[in-house]
């Protein structure tokens, strides 16, 4: 960080309201020489970002800062497309330019360390404590590094999760392009809950779109924890109309669940004690809330953190919002959209509550695409609302693509699929 950067931030912090300001609805929002009222967001993710851009939009004299440690973010969403080749990490990466230069948003580039909640301070690295009136963090997910056996933060370099989108899902793909024909994938999806349900099975259709034109004789192996998956049976369906016996799945009970990895000889062992060789090992670890939500007290016994389903404040720490991945939102998947959507009810109940305001009652959706291959996509949609302090969905709000669908069907889901993600990076990052 820079004299000049750091001297810019910490002048942006103490930055004070100009002359009153009125909302549409007529509500006073702030006062002339009145010191803008701080919110600070961790995390430029869907959920972060998202807020931090609402927040704007819902209360312009807010001072609302966005701090992140990288300088331009990569997604998840979209990130199995670059492993099967279909698109470049560029194609989905994304900056933080017009959140700060057309929505006011104050983006910094630095790195948490702390969080005091009572005194309503974060400790940044290489600056300092700054102070804050409301607090939103959407800090992701970390790994529980050595729940498998041998498998920690140094083996992912050698066996990758890509379940942090970025080095590692270029790591991965340049380990499927340099596999033999006729090799073995072998992909251990985690039990419940994890980000994105239906990622490790898109990743198996988009891997083998990618072998059955590179290296038709290779096999894909699931060693899956879980009993069942997330639109199991579409996927099955795809599977078997477009790879035929490519890809074989294996639920826990019948020796899925992986419990070690030898990473020199690439190899991992179930909870039976049966060893499987792989000639491209994608392990994708168990996982919890970010870090940051670890060292402030934001978590339960779960690893994740309890929040009011209403507003996300956190039910540890009721003046910090936790939204994302990191929460636990009642019957809400861990995804970006999901995060998007809460990211949008947590801005308006921190506006609300800053005002004095009753929040209105909020409601939740998610959609979730995956492509099987480029021309064929199948979804999920929910619609939530509280019912007694929890999220559950609403019964007959949403739904699933049907089976047996037809060719123009399924290549229609794989356009809106496309057209669901240039349209949600563009309300979060343009």
């Amino acid at each position: 960080m820079t004299n000049t950067t750091r001297r810019r931030f910490l002048s942006s912090l103490g930055l004070v309201g100009g002359a009153a300001a009125l909302a549409g609805n007529g509500v006073l929002l702030s006062g002339c020489g009145k010191k803008a009222e701080e919110v600070i967001v961790i995390g430029g993710g869907f959920g972060g970002a998202t807020c931090a851009k609402t927040l704007r939009r819902l209360d312009p004299s807010l001072h609302v800062t966005l701090i992140e440690r990288d300088s331009r973010f990569v997604t998840c969403p979209f990130s199995n497309t670059v492993i099967g080749g279909m698109n470049r990490l560029e194609d989905i990466t994304h900056d933080y330019a017009a959140l700060r230069d057309r929505h006011g948003v104050n983006v910094f580039q630095g790195n948490v360390v702390g969080i005091n909640p009572a005194a309503k301070t974060i400790d940044l690295e290489g600056v300092g404590s700054r102070r804050y009136d409301r607090l939103v963090v959407s800090p992701g997910i970390d790994f529980r590094w050595g729940e498998v056996e041998g498998y920690d933060k140094a083996a992912s370099l050698a066996i990758p999760h890509a379940w942090r989108a970025g080095e590692q899902t270029v790591l991965l793909r340049r380990q499927l392009e340099a596999m033999p024909d006729g090799g073995t994938v072998i992909i251990a999806p985690p039990g419940n809950p994890y980000r994105c349900p239906p990622g490790p099975y898109e990743r198996a259709s988009l891997i083998a779109h990618y072998l059955k034109q590179h290296k038709p004789r290779s096999k894909i192996l699931i060693l899956d924890a879980k009993e069942k998956f997330s639109k199991q049976a579409l996927f099955e369906e795809a599977w078997k109309q477009l790879y035929g016996d490519m890809i074989e799945w294996v639920k826990g009970s019948e020796g899925g669940t992986i419990t070690a990895v030898d990473v020199k000889q690439r190899r991992v062992i179930n909870l039976i004690g049966e060893d499987f060789n792989g000639d491209v090992i994608n392990l994708i670890p168990p996982q919890k809330a970010g870090a940051i939500a670890q060292q402030a007290g934001l978590t339960d016994n779960s690893g994740w953190c309890p929040v009011d389903q209403r507003t996300f404040a956190s039910s540890i720490h009721p003046d910090i919002h936790v939204i994302g991945d990191a929460c636990l939102a009642g019957s809400m998947p861990k995804s970006g959209f999901a995060a998007s959507s809460q990211g949008k009810v947590c801005a308006a109940a921190v506006v609300a509550s800053l005002r004095g305001e009753l929040l209105p009652e909020p409601s939740y959706v998610n959609t979730c695409y995956s492509l099987v291959d480029p021309d064929y996509g199948i979804s999920v949609a929910g619609v939530y609302r509280l019912r007694e302090g929890e999220i559950v969905g609403i019964e007959g709000a949403g739904g699933v693509s049907p089976l047996e669908a037809s060719p123009e069907f399924r290549k229609k889901e794989a356009d809106y699929a496309r057209g669901w993600y240039a349209s949600i990076t563009a309300d979060i990052f343009s």
